[in-house]
């Protein structure tokens, strides 16, 4: 055998030992998951459930850090910018997934900037009017705002939000003359549907359910893909040949795009063992919500199903927040 190749056989008996070195256990201090709807909102209400849970798993404090404000932008930027491997987030659709198709000059994009993490609940959207409005179906609805242009106002509680444009693409597709005023809050729009100052929305359903069943609204159809359990005699939108398959109002647990994948996992794993708690359902599903915990990849096809739709929606009717 040639020298050389003697040389080369005899390389790795010469070389240094491997060092395997040992990982460090995480989280090694608390974690922070900012929560980007203020103390009390349904987002808090999920993300302390899970806090609760990740705290016992873990074994290091699990620190809720509300951060409202900007539709829910503020928080979900201040997740998406942590650099520290303990930081997570709680926000929902819009904030989550299409904020930068609406806002281009956003400094963060929940599609590149945050990593899903798991898809903690959802639930539809309710179309709704006031019992004064003669309409009992999205049909007669439709025929009712063609025959009196610019008669009908629509709430929501934002330009932007899924609310306004499920409404707003309605109208555009069906040529409706309406005139869409946006509200501050869940609360003072369902306030003003339910005093007649505007004369139906789409409200996340937990916003109506219980004005639906007092009388207080006429529910007219639901978004997703199933009736809902609450409100089993009111159709979905899709039962009257509208979209509305695949959209709703929704809770995710996200993180930095740096966290490594296998941690990602195992906070996805834990996640969804504090949402089948129980006493976590029953809280959630009063509010109006399914709880799911599901593992990254459902709420990454979620956000980009809500792209593929709302994106060209947006753009086509030059939706802004603050138009």
């Amino acid at each position: 055998m040639p020298a050389s190749r003697r040389a080369v056989l005899a390389l790795p008996a010469l070389a240094a030992p491997v060092v395997v070195q040992a990982q460090p256990a995480w989280p090694d201090r608390p974690v922070r998951i900012i929560v980007s709807f203020p103390g009390g909102s349904t987002p808090d209400i999920a993300a302390r459930a899970v806090a609760t849970h990740l705290q016992q798993v873990f074994g290091q404090p699990f620190v809720i850090d509300n951060r409202a404000g900007g539709g829910g932008t503020i928080g979900a930027e201040a997740a998406a910018r942590a650099t520290d491997g303990h930081t997570l987030g709680v926000t929902i659709g819009g904030p989550g997934s299409i904020a930068k198709i609406l806002n281009p000059g956003l400094a963060y994009d929940p599609v590149t900037d945050l990593q899903p993490v798991s898809l903690l609940a959802r639930m539809p959207f309710v179309l709704a009017v006031n019992p004064n409005v003669p309409v009992r179906n999205v049909a007669e609805l439709i025929a009712y705002a063609r025959a009196n242009p610019g008669k009908l106002n629509y709430g929501s509680v934002g330009a932007g939000s899924t609310g306004h444009m499920l409404v707003a693409e309605m109208a555009a597709r069906h040529r409706l003359d309406m005139t869409h005023i946006p509200f501050r809050s869940v609360p003072q729009s369902v306030t003003e549907i339910v005093a007649g100052r505007i004369e139906l929305m789409a409200a996340a359903a937990g916003a109506v359910l219980g004005q639906a069943r007092g009388g207080q609204v006429r529910a007219l159809a639901v978004s997703g893909d199933a009736r809902m359990a609450q409100l089993p005699d009111v159709p979905l939108l899709t039962e009257a040949g509208e979209p509305g398959a695949g959209i709703y109002a929704w809770i995710g647990l996200f993180a930095p795009t740096n966290m490594p994948a296998d941690r990602v996992a195992r906070i996805s794993q834990e996640a969804g063992r504090a949402l089948s708690n129980p006493e976590t359902g029953r809280t959630l599903e009063a509010a109006g919500f399914e709880p799911l915990g599901t593992p990254p990849a459902l709420l990454q096809a979620l956000i980009q199903s809500e792209v593929a739709h709302w994106g060209p929606i947006i753009r086509r009717l030059n939706i802004r927040p603050e138009s």
